[in-house]
């Protein structure tokens, strides 16, 4: 299997050519406009293109998915709720199957970061995770609706978690990781396993008054917060946007 990664310099984000083997079939996954290395391994390793797939649609991940998808003459599949995208002609949705040459591609749903959130598992072993989990932290859930951290709580426990431990998980930022690593290490799932306490610290977000259950690592070297508001709310939230209160 062939699993490309190309990273916008910026953003930080990712694009990946997930294929079989060198002459036979793939898929591109998302596009931040600066994947033209990648293009260039397809012609490279004379892969065919099936599908582009999009696994949400923030603008960081969406650049040009229906250039793509013109260029290959071959769909562009996202969730449903992702249709606004410029250039999707199709849906995909949890528990749909791709198949490209020797590949079998899964759609996990995995809401919270944004409700059109999808993984992609890739044969079993390598999952495409997006937004939704990062080497040693996760994604903000702000922006996910009114369930947005029960959703991005539940994708990650009871989803990613939930596939073998030697799974290797391909982020939509930065590096690679595995299924064990983030249950061992990662900060915010230690607390959720009940491994480390949460904790008290007061703050505000936003200028709203808050409990400061973690202060994290982000993937860009700077921090990602989970946050309890007053009236309950619990929130994933950039650590900018966190005023600690001495």
């Amino acid at each position: 299997m062939i699993i490309s990664r190309s990273e916008h310099p910026g953003w930080l984000s990712n694009a990946y050519l997930v294929a079989d083997h060198d002459g036979g079939q793939g898929v591109l996954v998302d596009s931040h406009g600066a994947e033209d290395a990648l293009i260039d391994e397809v012609a490279r390793r004379g892969v065919t293109i099936t599908h582009v797939l999009v696994t949400h649609s923030h603008t960081d991940h969406v650049v040009r998915v229906g250039e793509l998808g013109r260029r290959f003459g071959v769909p562009v599949l996202a969730h449903p709720l992702a249709q606004s995208v410029d250039g999707v002609t199709g849906t995909i949705e949890d528990g749909d199957l791709v198949r490209c040459g020797d590949l079998e591609i899964r759609a996990l749903a995995t809401p919270g970061h944004c409700p059109d959130h999808l993984a992609l598992l890739v044969d079993g072993t390598d999952c495409l995770t997006a937004d939704c989990l990062f080497e040693g932290t996760v994604g903000g859930t702000m922006g996910g609706g009114e369930t947005g951290y029960t959703d991005q709580v539940h994708s990650i426990m009871n989803v990613l978690m939930a596939l073998p431990p030697a799974t290797r998980l391909h982020p939509g930022h930065c590096g690679a990781t595995t299924v064990e690593r983030e249950r061992d290490a990662n900060p915010f799932i230690r607390i959720w396993r009940g491994v480390d306490r949460e904790g008290t610290e007061r703050c505000t977000v936003r200028g709203a008054p808050a409990t400061l259950i973690l202060f994290g690592p982000d993937y860009d070297g700077t921090h990602k917060a989970w946050v309890r508001f007053d009236d309950g709310r619990d929130a994933i939230v950039g650590g900018s946007q966190v005023e600690r209160v001495s």
